[in-house]
């Protein structure tokens, strides 16, 4: 699979769309979406948050990339849960990439849950990361963007201003 370097554009309108989501979930489908994540999104929206969830909001045939950057661009929030399995995702990691390109341009804030995966394996990018990235590094047919995804994950402790 080729990583799609226009997913993430630079030139973003993060801070200048008119908000559509209170939250943005980004979450990995297989590990998290019929327990954690439907849990959770349950009780967002009993809270009346308007929540953002992929699977849910896009209707089959949708152009998926560019609904789900309208979708982060128009999002006030974004919570990621990051599980064992989530940067073996290509649509994790480019979710993450433009969630973190929003943060920087627009200064919202990311909440990161760490489900069944400690935080310094992500942030060190070892066991199931690791393999991850080395699989996905031999699938790239571009080999550009392993930098930015990896750093991606790599600069999470940063999200709640928590340093290593």
């Amino acid at each position: 699979m080729a990583f799609n370097s226009s997913f993430v554009q630079r030139n973003t309108s993060c801070g200048m769309m008119i908000k559509k989501y209170d939250v943005f979930l980004s979450f990995r489908g297989t590990d998290t979406r019929n327990n954690f994540t439907g849990h959770l999104v349950g009780a967002l929206q009993r809270e009346g948050i308007h929540t953002f969830k992929d699977d849910t909001k896009l209707k089959k045939g949708e152009r998926i990339e560019g609904n789900l950057m309208q979708a982060i661009e128009g999002s006030q929030i974004f919570v990621v849960v990051l599980s064992k399995n989530s940067a073996s995702s290509t649509w994790c990691v480019r979710e993450l990439e433009k969630i973190l390109d929003c943060v920087r341009v627009s200064g919202k804030h990311i909440l990161p849950i760490f489900y069944d995966v400690n935080p310094s394996v992500v942030r060190r990018q070892t066991e199931d990361y690791e393999k991850a990235f080395a699989i996905q590094r031999e699938q790239r047919e571009d080999g550009g963007s392993e930098k930015m995804e990896r750093s991606s994950y790599t600069s999470q402790p940063r999200w709640l201003g928590y340093e290593e």
